[in-house]
């Protein structure tokens, strides 16, 4: 059974997501706090796998409680909180990510007591996922200090290169994901001269505030594509929520909705076989953390189109799904640490990375 323990100042919260987690037959709540405070008393004597945390909470919150059990007892934490909906709050669930959270989970609009089937299955497989993570312990010294924010560049159109250089760089990323993102887009530089397509699975409601998370610690500009737009050197582009992002023959953005079945949408995979096949060698595919295949045959046709493709490695990853996935098929030129992600674009783009 997977051990869960959770932790939220309101009694209506703990009530629900017990009763959601308990309906899982592998799992089990183990404990509940209103508080980290009361938390970290509880994590020696109930030993659970999991830490599901909301953010607001009095005497201390969900930020400096992920903080504590990093350098205490390092464990899988979830965030669970209504904060994606309010405005004041953007960057707040991602400086919990930053500190150590693995992944998110928002609570509905209307309250967890709203939560139908498809949220309760959605919870338990984010658990399951998290179960299954071994988390680094953290030192005071190398926690997270204050966020300072950047000057966001202007985006200038993207160079004319030889042949041999890459035009593009697309970029898939699943449970794990923002942590590594962070790590690679704070190293380059302002004048990192190719585009960069980033597709990030996370849940609903999150997009806007990752892309103002990300836009504080890189002096390149991340926003949403926009339909018709070409990608401009300078730019991250995130696909909208719920939409693929492809590209067409004269390299403009198209969103797609694709079909109802599809297993994640956006997916990873559709915009690394749209990259290929516009791209073709001039394109460099990279793949990191993240439960699942996608990506993995995407940039397998990177590969086969004479781009440069990049897996993050194991000991890095979070989860090494997808970049396993990605290598077993063949269609990964080389593999690295997420720390040295960067250096190598810059490298391929012939500019210099961040120190």
């Amino acid at each position: 059974m997977i051990r869960v323990l959770i932790v939220d100042d309101s009694p209506l919260a703990r009530t629900v997501l017990t009763r959601m987690i308990n309906a899982a037959p592998d799992m089990e709540v183990v404990g509940s706090a209103v508080n980290g405070e009361e938390a970290l008393e509880l994590i020696p004597r109930l030993q659970p796998k999991v830490v599901c945390t909301d953010l607001h909470m009095p005497r201390m919150d969900g930020l400096q409680l992920t903080r504590e059990v990093m350098i205490r007892h390092p464990l899988p934490i979830l965030v669970v909180s209504v904060s994606v909906h309010q405005e004041h709050n953007t960057q707040n669930i991602f400086e919990l990510l930053e500190a150590g959270a693995v992944d998110v989970f928002p609570k509905p609009r209307g309250g967890l007591e709203s939560a139908g089937e498809g949220l309760t299955q959605e919870l338990a497989a984010k658990i399951r996922i998290l179960s299954g993570v071994v988390p680094i312990r953290r030192h005071r010294s190398r926690m997270p200090s204050g966020v300072e924010g950047s000057t966001l560049q202007p985006l200038v159109k993207a160079p004319v290169m030889a042949p041999s250089v890459p035009s593009l760089v697309a970029i898939g990323a699943s449970t794990g994901g923002p942590q590594a993102l962070l790590t690679i887009f704070s190293a380059l530089p302002a004048k990192f001269p190719l585009p960069i397509l980033c597709v990030q699975h996370i849940s609903q409601g999150f997009l806007e505030e990752m892309v103002s998370w990300l836009n504080l610690h890189t002096p390149l500009t991340v926003q949403v594509a926009r339909e018709g737009e070409k990608p401009m050197a300078g730019g991250i582009y995130f696909p909208p929520e719920d939409k693929h992002l492809t590209l067409d023959s004269r390299g403009n953005f198209i969103m797609e909705g694709g079909l109802a079945t599809d297993t994640h949408r956006p997916a990873v995979d559709a915009t690394f076989f749209s990259v290929a096949r516009v791209y073709q060698g001039k394109a460099i595919g990279v793949l990191l953390t993240g439960m699942g295949r996608d990506g993995a045959d995407g940039l397998l046709a990177i590969s086969r189109a004479q781009g440069v493709t990049i897996a993050q490695d194991e000991e890095s990853c979070v989860v090494f799904g997808m970049p396993k996935q990605a290598i077993d098929l063949g269609g990964v030129g080389k593999v690295l640490p997420v720390s040295s992600i960067a250096r190598e674009l810059c490298r391929l783009a012939g500019v210099r990375a961040c120190e």
